[in-house]
């Protein structure tokens, strides 16, 4: 949306087109790939992660996914109670727990990655390399943005909690 721009609308929007596109990748998770696998979206986003990064904590994961903390920690449960995942005590913090998937997490990540990477060649097919570069680019300095503003202007949160988190 232009500012000022009489021609414009809501839909213009970066930010409404940003949610747009998050919302229809992600309503056909459940269908193709949740029910099958017994597995909600913010546990896929979580063990995704997991599976490239193992050893992360919640709050990392909560960073990373940029997911609220009880998000997390309900993906983390159900995700434990499926038996997809370990906690394991921080040897440097005994207050935190490092998170690994299981043999059980580590199949169902194998078999959802297939899925998860074939649906991302579906959605950029029509993308050109360049394009994609400079989208990746883009998105990457959003999310620095994003993430500064909401650590300087969180609640409760000092300084020093937001750069540590």
């Amino acid at each position: 949306m232009i500012p000022d721009d009489p021609a414009s609308t809501v839909e213009d929007t970066v930010f409404l087109k940003l949610v747009r596109v998050v919302n229809l990748t992600a309503r056909p998770f459940q269908q193709r790939v949740g029910r099958l696998h017994q597995l909600t979206l913010n546990e896929w986003r979580t063990m995704a992660l997991l599976g490239a990064r193992p050893g992360l904590t919640a709050t990392q994961l909560t960073d990373l996914t940029g997911l609220d903390k009880m998000a997390v920690s309900r993906a983390l449960a159900g995700l434990q109670r499926a038996g997809r995942l370990h906690r394991h005590e921080d040897p440097t913090d005994q207050r935190r727990s490092r998170l690994y998937l299981s043999s059980a997490g580590k199949a169902v990540h194998a078999a959802v990655a297939v899925q998860a990477r074939e649906r991302e060649a579906e959605l950029f097919a029509g993308v050109a390399a360049p394009e994609l570069q400079q989208l990746n680019a883009t998105l990457d300095k959003l999310i620095a943005s994003v993430a500064c503003c909401s650590a300087s202007a969180a609640p409760g949160v000092s300084t020093r909690d937001a750069e540590a988190a």
